[in-house]
């Protein structure tokens, strides 16, 4: 068994696209209209060969619920891993990524945390071990 599709609900498409690709740096991989909606994909450059993010439309009630829920309680709807933390940090902030903390030693890792602008906290991780 393996990862292949990794979801992430977005308030916005088309927005998320182009956070995804222009400030995070990630490749679209999949564009494919369904109606009202897309299959919306992207890849890391660094990443596992393979395994696609899915830009998920938040089209279903209970998904808005949970994704406002956890945005409000501070959780992170997802975590990416990078091997410089520091420089990631900058290079995001430079480009007017919100974060909601700086890069602070946590047990085996480096973490911050940042906005995506569609309605999700995602966790920056560099692990020290």
């Amino acid at each position: 068994m393996q990862l292949k599709f990794i979801s992430m609900t977005v308030k916005d498409q088309a927005q998320a696209l182009e956070f995804y690709t222009t400030k995070l740096g990630f490749k679209k991989m999949a564009d494919i209209p369904m109606g009202e909606y897309r299959w919306l994909t992207v890849v890391s450059p660094d990443g596992i060969e393979g395994v696609e993010l899915t830009l998920e439309p938040l089209a279903f009630e209970p998904a808005r619920v949970y994704q406002a829920a956890l945005f409000e309680a501070g959780i992170p709807a997802n975590a990416f891993i990078t091997q410089d933390i520091a420089a990631e940090y900058q290079r995001l902030k430079g480009l007017g990524v919100i974060f909601r903390s700086e890069p602070t030693q946590a047990g085996p890792i480096i973490a911050a945390m940042f906005e995506d602008t569609c309605g999700n906290l995602i966790q920056l991780v560099q692990p020290t071990m």
